[in-house]
């Protein structure tokens, strides 16, 4: 049980307090009018959520926290979906492409779903991020920009987007090619005709109608339309402002490739008469070959994925780990984010409250941190799968028995969702990669007289004797660097480049086990 108190809370140093400090500042430590703090997250339905949709909804509730932690003023957390933008093309990794070019231009919740399950493209979308932030117990509430448009609670700030329009374009125009300023209007109407969203130039601006008049591009007549009731939407960089400005929004983050929008959509609240929201521009994750990751090409790790190999708290703390700094979303980050966040939580209980305040998984489970069950690694289970050949969850259970004769799927749930983590991970990623190779004459030395030692031990030697015991062989075999003497022991015994801490698989593997792998691979 931790006993924080509000000097704790004021010192703490980790980056979701300092920007819940930043918020307090905003709002000079008192209620807003509206009498809470709105943090808003944003998602564009175009392509299924990917895990940088989930990153910006995990660290916003971050920072969510550690400012309840600071304050009693209520909050809000609107998870916005601009579903009522036109679908401008069709992502790489959905079906029925064929029927979504039918429908090109169209708001995404007037788009057929190519899934056949919902109402709409965009209502599918919308439900495959919501069915992910419910499983992970986020405090969220859903918005939906197609029932805000259609609804009227817009309807006061189009109004005030249409009064301005003149200072608005005077913003965006700069910032456009000369192609695109040609055409260029805040308001994009919905085609009466064609359901399409239309990016025409406007004729005619009526702010005393809340009309803009403009000319169909097909029958090129003049025709008027109200701004209202979901008639038009806006240009997202101008409805991104607008939104801050009719929910009156405290704070939001926002990726590294959309520095330029948010400098204008601040702009662009300000005219409307709001002080815009605090703001954390957080850098971009990247796949395999180091490029952004997107919802339309379904390049890099999608949620589904992740949660296939790992479990949820390590996709926490994956994204708790310098928000401001870029990093690879990859299968190959996954057992690193695994340890590391069974790491934090074997140290947390032993930190200071001053340490433990500022420690990953205090933010991962919002002050709520679980007891360390086993102390095994997810890299030393993925090794006991690999010299196993395991295909199923029971071969790695008879080991860890053995070594922690309490241990069920029953004591220790969190482990039997490792081990069954580990078993995909290894039939997956590592089986299909293990490359054996024959050791040199020094090395079939070493390890011939690490099996003749290890034969003198029994199962119950412990794990620090069997690592000492690992060092001093590779020691008096005169390896220059007992790196190389470990690397030999993952490349021979393990086929593999990097590996386990010696002592501790030995022993979860067992003396006698490993005493037969190495008389096995040196024969």
């Amino acid at each position: 049980m931790n006993s924080f108190n509000a000097t704790h809370y004021q010192n703490a140093k980790s980056w979701p307090f300092e920007e819940a400090q930043k918020i307090l500042k905003r709002i000079e430590n008192k209620p807003p009018t509206k009498g809470f703090v709105l943090l808003e997250t944003g998602y564009g339905p175009s392509g299924l959520p990917h895990i940088g949709t989930f990153g910006e909804v995990a660290r916003t509730t971050m920072v969510r926290h550690a400012f309840e932690q600071l304050s009693d003023i209520p909050t809000r957390l609107f998870s916005f979906s601009d579903d009522m933008d036109g679908l401008r093309k069709i992502p790489d990794n959905v079906p029925n492409q064929e029927m979504l070019h039918q429908h090109l231009g169209k708001p995404l919740t007037m788009v057929p779903d190519p899934y056949g399950q919902y109402e709409s493209f965009g209502h599918h979308n919308n439900a495959m991020l919501r069915r992910f932030l419910d499983s992970f117990g986020f405090s969220y509430e859903f918005q939906s920009s197609s029932d805000w448009y259609k609804s009227g609670r817009f309807d006061p700030t189009l109004k005030l987007v249409l009064q301005h329009y003149d200072a608005i374009m005077a913003i965006m125009l700069p910032s456009l090619r000369d192609e695109r300023r040609a055409t260029y209007s805040p308001f994009l109407p919905i085609c009466p005709n064609t359901g399409q969203v239309l990016q025409v130039p406007m004729v005619e601006i009526r702010p005393e109608s809340d009309s803009v008049v403009y000319r169909d591009p097909q029958t090129n007549q003049l025709v008027g339309v109200l701004v209202t009731g979901g008639h038009c939407k806006l240009q997202w960089k101008v409805d991104w402002g607008m939104r801050w400005h009719a929910f009156e929004v405290d704070y939001e983050m926002s990726g590294k490739d959309l520095i330029d929008s948010v400098k204008l959509s601040t702009k662009i609240c300000r005219v409307l008469g709001s002080t815009p929201p605090e703001n954390l521009t957080y850098e971009l994750f990247l796949d395999q070959e180091g490029q952004k990751i997107s919802k339309s090409k379904g390049n890099g790790l999608t949620i589904d994925e992740w949660l296939t190999y790992a479990p949820t708290e390590s996709l926490g703390y994956y994204m708790f780990q310098s928000p401001r700094k870029a990093k690879r979303l990859y299968f190959d980050v996954i057992p690193r984010a695994v340890d590391d966040y069974l790491s934090m939580v074997a140290k947390y209980p032993e930190q200071p409250a001053e340490t433990q305040i500022d420690n990953a998984v205090y933010h991962v489970h919002t002050g709520s941190i679980p007891t360390s069950e086993s102390g095994l690694s997810f890299t030393i289970l993925l090794n006991l799968a690999s010299v196993c050949n395991a295909e199923s969850p029971q071969v790695l259970w008879g080991f860890v028995q053995r070594y922690l004769p309490d241990s069920s799927p029953e004591t220790m749930p969190f482990l039997a969702r490792l081990i069954d983590h580990a078993i995909c991970y290894y039939q997956d990623f590592v089986k299909p990669t293990r490359a054996y190779r024959p050791p040199s004459d020094q090395e079939r030395a070493a390890l011939q007289d690490l099996a003749t030692e290890l034969s003198k031990h029994t199962n119950s030697a412990t794990v620090d004797d069997l690592q000492a015991l690992v060092f001093e062989v590779g020691k008096r075999h005169d390896f220059t660097d007992l790196r190389a003497w470990f690397g030999t022991l993952y490349e021979i015994l393990l086929g593999q480049k990097e590996g386990p801490r010696m002592g501790s698989f030995i022993a979860l593997y067992g003396v006698e086990n490993t005493v037969q792998l190495i008389q096995e691979k040196l024969a």
